[in-house]
């Protein structure tokens, strides 16, 4: 069997996302190695609750995978929100925005109905998407 382990955010600084998703978001550090050969660091998180899941927390990188020009283009890609989205599920998404809200949680709008659920989103200190929906019910004769 093949499954999803990891999903991989770029970030303009790892110290910086460690602390928004651990002490903000409250999940735990999944991996933080470094390989000195290489000056790379390898930091995954993830939700406490969700032990089979990590977000490798990745720095946008320079030379020799880009080049200045390129890690410039995609550091201000990853600021305006075109890096991707994670989406979060919960059980109650106001009382999840609430928590999040007193845990310094800038969100982007207030919980609101859809077709789907009840959504929400907010964005990380580099810039990436998080939506966070909870999912009711689909009433298929509701159409």
């Amino acid at each position: 069997m093949i499954k999803i382990a990891n999903a991989q955010f770029w970030v303009h600084d790892q110290d910086a996302a460690l602390e928004f998703y651990t002490k903000v978001l409250g999940w735990e550090v999944r991996a933080d190695v470094t390989m000195e050969a290489w000056q790379f660091r390898w930091l995954a998180v993830g939700p406490v609750d969700q032990k089979d899941f990590g977000l490798v927390l990745m720095p946008v990188p320079g030379p020799p995978m880009l080049d200045a020009d390129g890690s410039k283009a995609l550091g201000e890609l990853v600021a305006k929100g075109a890096g991707g989205t994670l989406f979060l599920e919960t059980d109650d998404c106001q009382a999840a925005y609430d928590e999040l809200s007193r845990r310094g949680v800038t969100f982007n709008d207030p919980p609101t109905a859809q077709p789907y659920g009840i959504d929400t989103s907010f964005r990380d200190p580099s810039g990436n998407n998080i939506r966070l929906t909870q999912i009711l019910e689909f009433d298929p004769s509701r159409g």
